[in-house]
């Protein structure tokens, strides 16, 4: 089954704390303001996860920049206001902690407004490996951050496993040959992730601790 895993990658949004209606805020917000009344909510799902050089280059390469400072603008102002936690997070995490997993973030967020999340919910303690896009040259999906974290624990990807919301968090773990879990309270679906094909599905973060003691879950 799954012994052999001693290292745990997870992505941050989504994941680990409840930052949706934040990034959905600062989405609607940012583009409101340059596009007024061309984006709705559904709209801006697809946006979830890329980096937002990759969003807004794709909306105007031009303004990318520009808008990208806009929206870490109100991001940052309302972070706390709207950051809230997914239920059984931190006990999982904790408990794989003191259980002596290898834990690392790998996030496609600036370091900043990482440690601020990490902190906001108390997870800062268990993460002494934060892997974000300061770090790197190429984000998720590309196996560069992914990799950068093993190589800080002292691990290898045989051993790993990186869970996420995104596709972004399966096609990284596969390409830097993790295995892979996605998160059913994605904003995107249990169908949308399951086209990727992650090795495992968790319904609850505690199903993480059932697969590594090679329970069914």
């Amino acid at each position: 089954m799954s012994s052999n895993i001693s290292t745990l990658l997870f992505d941050l949004d989504g994941t680990l704390i409840n930052t949706n209606e934040l990034i959905i805020a600062s989405f609607t917000e940012t583009l409101n303001h340059y596009y007024p009344g061309q984006y709705k909510r559904e709209d801006i799902l697809p946006f979830i996860g890329p980096s937002l050089i990759e969003t807004f280059s794709s909306i105007n390469p031009e303004l990318a920049e520009e808008m990208i400072a806009f929206y870490r603008k109100h991001n940052w102002e309302h972070h706390d206001l709207l950051v809230t936690q997914f239920d059984g997070v931190y006990e999982t995490i904790e408990s794989l902690f003191q259980s002596k997993y290898k834990l690392a973030i790998v996030t496609t967020k600036k370091r900043d407004i990482v440690e601020r999340g990490l902190k906001l919910s108390r997870l800062d303690q268990f993460f002494d490996v934060v892997v974000t896009m300061d770090d790197i040259e190429k984000p998720k999906p590309d196996p560069e951050p992914l990799l950068k974290a093993l190589n800080a624990l002292g691990s290898d990807p045989a051993e790993a496993m990186m869970i996420g919301d995104n596709y972004h968090d399966i096609l990284g773990g596969k390409n830097a040959g993790t295995k892979t879990a996605g998160v059913a309270w994605s904003l995107k679906g249990t169908e949308f992730l399951q086209t990727y094909h992650p090795d495992y599905i968790l319904n609850y973060m505690s199903d993480l601790i059932d697969i590594l003691q090679g329970k069914t879950v």
